[in-house]
């Protein structure tokens, strides 16, 4: 339980926003937002179409949909039991507890995934934020990534643990996160043991896009294959690749190494330059047709930056022209990548991913479910926030400290939404103290801090 910040609001401000003066949002639009994102209308339908419910007079699944994310999803509500009654409270019906537990199953899980797939259509329709300057050639900036989540070992003979010496089950949630769209763009449930590169689908939708990726997706017909769909990407090299150079990218004063014709591995530990910046082909195997398979070559770019600190190159690759980013843009660039591990972060500690602790497959995929639908209302709102504030401070509006605002004033906006669909009587002070919360709270005190986005998109 958290307390109310409203106590904190300063005075005058409930005020302005009563004479239409708000400061950033208009605390009448943090409702209409959710209502957009999750249209009623189209829920039910999604229910019927699901086979989750046949007779709403039994279940309404706009009251169980919010249920679980304003209740399990932010941490509110931690057991079955205590969603029940919270459900039982919004929609003014008696549940018994079988019928609740046995409200949980496939179609459940059905019908939760289809409306994660509403949110995320309704999220890429719109946009969230901007790409800088130097990537206005691009449509959008895309992270890739897997994260596991721990399972009751009680699953372990259907979803196996990966490399693990004690009986352990785990699940694995592939995301996609969009820079534009500032949320997931593709999210999927796959068993542990399924390979990172396999839980990566590629087709004509990479156009135009750059997918930056860590090495669990290292495979050269990967990277073939974005090239080929038009589509760029940045990886990091491993260790064990020992590319051939054709050219050298950059022109270096003084009695350089003449890269070109060498194999990186002779040249690496000879150079004295920071940065080296080449063209160098990568020879691959096809994927086997007709019982055949065929050797390849791609010429891909090899960007070369000298760290100081460990004292060795990080090196990457990437078939984005040198032209459109240099190769410190490529590093900088690839550095992106940690704001993934914010939004797992975000999953797991504020969402309640990681306490999926139950023997029951279902409700195990519907909590998981669940913790992505509270995670795209959450950057649904954050989306109003960038989209409301002032342009010299809306970098400051940090998502680590957005998902700290949001899960701390959970209850509040329960509050809210709970008005807005009718069950109880609106309360405008409630939508104040959110607006006054998520600016305030969101924003980051450091003004001069660099921030791995800065430049790069806002």
């Amino acid at each position: 339980m958290t307390t109310e910040p409203s106590s904190s609001i300063p005075k005058g401000y409930k005020e302005a926003h009563k004479a239409a003066k708000p400061f950033h949002i208009d605390p009448a639009d943090i409702p209409l937002e959710l209502e957009r994102l999750f249209p009623p209308d189209k829920v039910r339908e999604i229910a019927r179409e699901t086979k989750f419910v046949e007779r709403e007079r039994i279940l309404e699944p706009v009251f169980f949909l919010w249920t679980l994310i304003l209740g399990f999803g932010v941490r509110l509500e931690r057991t079955l039991s205590n969603l029940r009654r919270l459900y039982m409270a919004w929609s003014k019906s008696e549940v018994c507890a079988s019928a609740w537990y046995d409200r949980f199953t496939p179609e459940a899980v059905r019908f939760l995934q289809s409306c994660a797939v509403l949110g995320i259509s309704q999220m890429a329709g719109e946009t969230q934020r901007k790409l800088a300057d130097k990537l206005r050639r691009f449509l959008d900036l895309l992270i890739v990534d897997n994260t596991i989540i721990r399972l009751h070992e009680a699953l372990a003979k259907r979803w196996p643990a990966t490399r693990s010496r004690n009986v352990a089950a785990g699940l694995k949630l592939s995301l996609i996160v969009s820079a534009v769209a500032n949320g997931p763009s593709h999210v999927a449930v796959h068993a542990e043991r399924t390979p990172d590169i396999k839980t990566l689908r590629l087709g004509s939708w990479v156009k135009d896009r750059i997918l930056l990726m860590d090495l669990g997706f290292y495979k050269f017909r990967i990277f073939a294959r974005i090239d080929e769909q038009g589509g760029y990407f940045v990886s990091r090299l491993k260790a064990n690749c020992n590319p051939f150079i054709l050219q050298s990218l950059k022109v270096h004063r003084g009695q350089a190494i003449n890269l070109a014709g060498k194999w990186w591995g002779e040249v690496e530990s000879r150079l004295q330059r920071e940065v080296a910046d080449v063209l160098a082909e990568i020879t691959f195997s096809r994927r086997p047709y007709n019982g055949k398979s065929s050797s390849d070559s791609l010429p891909l770019r090899l960007v070369a930056i000298y760290d100081d600190e460990d004292k060795e190159y990080h090196l990457y690759l990437t078939n984005i022209p040198p032209e459109v980013l240099s190769a410190e843009d490529i590093a900088a660039l690839y550095a992106l990548r940690w704001e993934i591990e914010l939004v797992f972060k975000e999953l797991k500690s504020k969402y309640a991913l990681d306490v999926v602790d139950t023997r029951n497959p279902n409700i195990v995929l519907g909590l998981i479910w669940t913790a992505v639908l509270t995670l795209l209302v959450s950057r649904r709102l954050y989306g109003l926030l960038l989209r409301s504030a002032p342009r010299e401070i809306v970098g400051r509006y940090t998502p680590l400290r957005w998902s700290n605002s949001f899960a701390e004033t959970g209850e509040i906006l329960r509050g809210v939404i709970l008005g807005h669909l009718g069950v109880q009587g609106k309360r405008d002070d409630d939508a104040v103290t959110l607006a006054w919360s998520y600016e305030v709270n969101t924003l980051d005190p450091n003004v001069k801090r660099h921030r791995l986005r800065d430049g790069w998109y806002a």
